[in-house]
């Protein structure tokens, strides 16, 4: 669930406070609590509180499919965040109410994988560097105990800035504090476990009850600790005068505009305190928010402006994206529109109070809704909220809401986002810079600094530096009894193709374009390009027969395809105008499903010459020709494979375009065998449930290439090392990817190898590229081939990152490798070298990549499923790589 301005105790926005006698709370009260929409009858108000609206986010009466009677529906009453109110005993008193999930705050779990006696993980081979890294290091004065109190308020109080307030009045008892939204942080030990206040407002003179309660304490050595380093660190940032969105926080004076398209970049920081191999380490990575000027509102009367339905229009515009309340800077989705509920509409609050969200809307927050009439937005309520207790969907006031992110359509322009790639990629010289002055920011802010300091911690000024290697460049094989070609030092090798033939062609004789006739000259022009690189690259490619379409209709498209069946074709070319994503299914659905023929499809515009240079063509149609060489079964090139008797599997999981409750795993494995230089493919992908383990579709389909293994290499030939790279686990799925997956994993093997002469060894690699870990080789960036094992690695892992790529604008990601098994016998030099081999072998591109290629390939595959064709392919083409 997104927190609202948790932890920041001190220096929060809000009246100024002050201590003084006690009010009777009896006198006064605060403003009521916001709804959840439920089709339940009216509950209780002792039941424990839904908890996912203590920020305000304006939900009330409608069941978000428009088609309710607002009149018949009940709210029921929640326990709000912000007051704590949740009705729960808290930490340490059992699962009851909101309180006992904030009481138990969730702390991630750290899934160890490395044994206390395992050999050394770091590696020698290569040239020895020092790299900078976004990390700053955090120290603490002394170990003590942090002391751990519940609070709520009664009446139930929404507005955080109000919550603040009336805790600062309490500074002279509290002493040092974090507040999270219910629990209650204290340096200082209260006198008496159970206190018990009578708080005022000093705004409104509102009178409040406030109970405090200690339900435990929080050893500075333990794993909890971090949560308190975290909101520590959070009550810090929030006194640089920063706008906290969910997690992040983010600078609006720094502010980028960019009018011509209605939006702004909001430059921000992402931070985590964790502890790493020896230290404590702060890091910090910038980010942006793209925001819009325009509220939902406006989009909404521009819909109604235009022609055609604007209410189906307008649900098709904002369904699915990211808004943000103007009043909590908090961020929702957009799941459906409500029409038959408007602000004007009325719901029963939790104390049994008939409002409307107007009224609602002016009590809580003092905002007036212009339009009383304006549809609602429908949010579904995350699994985070639903977990703690959420039981209906978010109403959301457009007028009160900016749409944040991009739009597909905003996507295709070129121009568009090449404004915002020029403000968001930022040079590793400028990155250190932003990290130098932010560091700055919390040293020499008077409130931030004493944050610090009443926390008996420090924070480090300079970046942490930490040692790695350059491993030796790769070496490219086009010929097996050749020498090769160094990969570059920028692991590029785009241009050996003016000398070298690709490592196996596969002649094409029978093949076929289908394109509009407008685009005739454009085509012929491309195929001639395409014959003139052919003949250097040693691919025999007969002249394709070209049909003509009367106009570009998908139906048209795969008329021409079926008509062409019959002519035993062994690929067919689609030249289409645009990227029209229902034309683009239509194509693909009749190629890897309904009959499985190698297609290629390619917009006219990419082989449009710019400024009419047809050598510029020259470039596009080299990759073209290596795809289409693939298709066929071609390898275009090889790597010096050291392990002759393996199979390296790449597994990855995309979530169904058109059923969010879908998912599609694709595992994609090459094949190595003894005495066999040609690595051999297999790919499969299934259909998944939410919610469905993965552990026996991923199982059960390495099974499946055990077998295609032994149909390729012979009936009784295994592969001695299964090394497996896992892709598309976040941080809170290791635990069942190591408990579940692995040992599926292991017990298949254990049945496939019974009789056979040797054992599997297995290996299983956790690969995650969405991390926030940036390198620096002074203001530049890492080449590829740099290693980093120690020092910002994790202590409970076998872990490494890798920087594999090399990117011309912006900063460099590494990637990170975490092996949670490994019965292979290599070293860690072996793992890491034998990885970064595998990241020269993805043949959409003659460079290296961010991940091994089978990882690459999966998503590939998992992606077209998941978004276009939405049906097993045919079995037919299982063998090759058809999704390139």
């Amino acid at each position: 669930m997104d927190q609202p301005n948790r932890g920041r105790g001190r220096g929060t926005r809000g009246g100024p406070g002050g201590s003084g006698a006690q009010p009777n709370w009896k006198q006064g009260g605060g403003p009521s609590r916001p709804p959840y929409v439920s089709d339940r009858p009216q509950e209780a108000a002792g039941t424990s509180g839904n908890g996912g609206h203590g920020n305000g986010n304006g939900n009330g009466n409608g069941n978000g499919n428009g088609n309710g009677d607002p009149s018949t529906r009940s709210v029921v009453p929640v326990a709000q965040r912000g007051g704590g109110n949740g009705g729960g005993a808290g930490a340490g008193d059992g699962p009851s109410g909101r309180g006992a999930m904030r009481g138990s705050r969730y702390v991630p779990e750290v899934v160890v994988t490395r044994l206390p006696n395992a050999p050394s993980k770091h590696g020698t081979l290569g040239t020895k560097l020092l790299l900078k890294t976004n990390y700053f290091r955090l120290t603490r004065k002394e170990d003590s105990v942090i002391f751990q109190y519940r609070i709520d308020f009664d009446p139930v109080v929404e507005d955080q800035r109000v919550v603040h307030a009336l805790l600062r009045t309490q500074g002279p008892l509290f002493g040092p504090y974090i507040f999270d939204g219910t629990m209650l942080f204290l340096y200082n030990k209260l006198r008496q476990d159970e206190v018990e206040l009578q708080v005022k407002d000093p705004r409104t003179d509102l009178l409040y009850k406030l109970r405090i309660r200690r339900v435990g304490t929080v050893d500075m050595t333990s794993e909890k600790a971090f949560l308190i380093l975290n909101l520590m660190h959070r009550q810090a940032m929030g006194s640089l005068k920063l706008l906290p969105i969910n997690r992040y926080y983010f600078d609006p004076l720094a502010k980028i505009s960019i009018p011509q398209y209605g939006l702004e970049l909001f430059p921000g920081y992402v931070t985590s305190i964790r502890q790493h191999e020896k230290d404590v380490l702060l890091c910090v990575e910038i980010t942006h928010r793209v925001m819009r000027t325009d509220t939902v509102y406006k989009t909404l009367q521009n819909m109604q402006r235009q022609p055609g339905a604007f209410r189906e229009n307008f649900v098709k515009m904002v369904v699915g994206s990211q808004v943000m309340c103007t009043y909590n800077q908090k961020s929702y989705k957009v799941t459906d529109v409500d029409f038959n509920t408007t602000p004007s509409s009325s719901f029963t609050s939790r104390e049994g109070e008939n409002i409307t969200f107007m009224e609602y809307y002016r009590k809580a927050y003092n905002i007036t809704i212009r339009d009383p009439k304006q549809p609602m937005l429908v949010s579904t309520p995350s699994q985070r909220m639903l977990r703690s207790g959420a039981s209906g969907p978010i109403l959301l006031v457009p007028e009160l809401c900016r749409l944040t992110g991009i739009t597909d359509d905003m996507r295709r322009d070129f121009n568009l986002m090449r404004s915002i790639a020029d403000q968001t990629r930022i040079g590793a010289d400028k990155r250190i810079e932003r990290l130098q002055r932010f560091n700055e920011r919390l040293q020499e802010t008077p409130a931030s600094r004493e944050v610090f300091t009443f926390w008996k911690t420090e924070l480090d000024r300079r970046l942490v530096e930490v040692p790695a290697r350059l491993l030796a460049q790769e070496t490219i094989m086009f010929r097996a009894d050749g020498g090769g070609v160094p990969a570059g030092p920028e692991a590029d090798w785009n241009q050996a193709f003016r000398n070298n033939h690709m490592f196996k062609t596969v002649p094409l004789q029978r093949w076929f374009i289908v394109c509009e006739r407008k685009a005739e000259q454009l085509t012929r022009d491309f195929v001639g390009a395409m014959m003139q690189v052919s003949n250097g690259m040693g691919f025999k490619v007969a002249q394709p027969q070209i049909l003509y379409l009367q106009n570009d209709s998908g139906a048209s498209y795969t008329n021409a395809i079926n008509e062409l069946m019959n002519k035993d074709p062994q690929l067919v070319m689609c030249i289409v105008p645009n990227d029209r994503a229902d034309r683009y299914k239509a194509i693909k659905k009749k190629c890897c499903v309904d009959r499985p023929l190698p297609c290629q499809v390619i917009k006219a515009r990419t082989i449009t010459p710019k400024n009419q240079n047809l050598r510029a063509l020259l470039t596009i149609a080299t990759k073209v020709m290596i795809q289409l060489n693939c298709k066929l079964g071609g390898i275009p090139w090889i790597v010096k494979n050291p392990l002759s008797s393996v199979m390296v599997v790449g597994f990855d999981v995309c979530h169904d375009a058109s059923d969010k409750s879908l998912s599609y795993g694709a595992l994609v494995a090459t094949m190595y065998a003894a005495k066999h230089i040609e690595p051999k493919y297999f790919s499969v992908i299934e259909r998944h449930q939410r919610g469905e383990e993965l552990s026996s579709f991923l199982s059960s389909n390495i099974v499946k290439a055990l077998r295609k293994y032994q149909e390729q290499f012979g009936e009784g030939v295994l592969p001695r090392r299964i090394l497996v790279y896992r892709d598309g686990v976040g941080d809170g799925q290791l635990g069942h990817v190591v408990d579940h997956e692995v040992r599926a994993i292991k017990e298949k093997l254990t049945r496939v190898y019974e009789n056979h002469e040797f054992k599997s060894q297995l290996t299983v690699i956790v690969v995650n590229k969405r991390i926030n870990t940036r390198l620096f080789d002074g203001g530049r960036n890492p080449p590829p081939g740099t290693v980093v094992d120690d020092i910002v690695t994790l202590p409970e892992r076998t872990d490494f990152f890798l920087i594999s790529q090399s990117v011309r604008q912006g900063t460099v990601s590494p990637t990170s490798y975490n092996v949670i098994f490994d019965e292979s016998g290599l070293k860690p030099d072996q793992l890491q070298v034998y990885t970064a081999k595998q990241t020269h072998l993805y043949y959409n591109w003659c460079g290296s990549v961010a991940v091994p290629a089978v990882c690459q390939y999966a998503h590939k595959l998992a992606f077209l499923v998941s978004q276009f064709i939405h049906n097993q392919p045919h079995n037919m083409l299982e063998g090759r790589l058809y999704y390139l």
